[in-house]
């Protein structure tokens, strides 16, 4: 048993893209001004998988990256309530997902995706993680 845990976090591409975060290889995860994303930052630890997803424009799920450090103070700001991880990518999905395939899935009906539409960091459970993977592939 893997003590894997899975994540996604949002991103809107023009500030953020997929491919900028290709580009660069790895980043740290920054912006985050909400308590709960906040604690799930926290929460993540060195080798989780974070599906990343394009918000407001695209609205799709289109890449896998991985937590390559764990948290620490966010190196934007001097408050010590925010924090930042450091994701690196590792593999764009075959075709996105989109937020209507995930709302028309039965399966996944109570991601913080749908349930929390302005969450920008959440938790998933496994099986969430891998239907959205499989998604993908057709």
């Amino acid at each position: 048993m893997s003590d894997t845990k899975y994540w996604l976090v949002k991103s809107e591409p023009f500030k953020y893209s997929w491919e900028k975060f290709n580009e660069d290889g790895r980043t740290f995860w920054d912006g985050v001004r909400n308590y709960q994303a906040r604690n799930n930052l926290k929460e993540m630890k060195e080798g989780d998988l974070v599906l990343f997803y394009h918000s407001n424009e695209g609205k799709h799920v289109v890449g896998i990256a991985k937590v390559v450090r764990e948290y620490y103070q966010d190196p934007t700001t001097e408050d010590p309530n925010w924090v930042v991880v450091d994701l690196s990518p590792v593999e764009t999905l075959k075709n996105p997902v989109s937020l209507e395939q995930i709302k028309a899935e039965e399966s996944l009906k109570d991601i913080s995706l749908i349930r929390q539409g302005r969450l920008s960091v959440m938790s998933l459970k496994p099986s969430e993680f891998d239907k959205i993977l499989e998604m993908s592939e057709k």
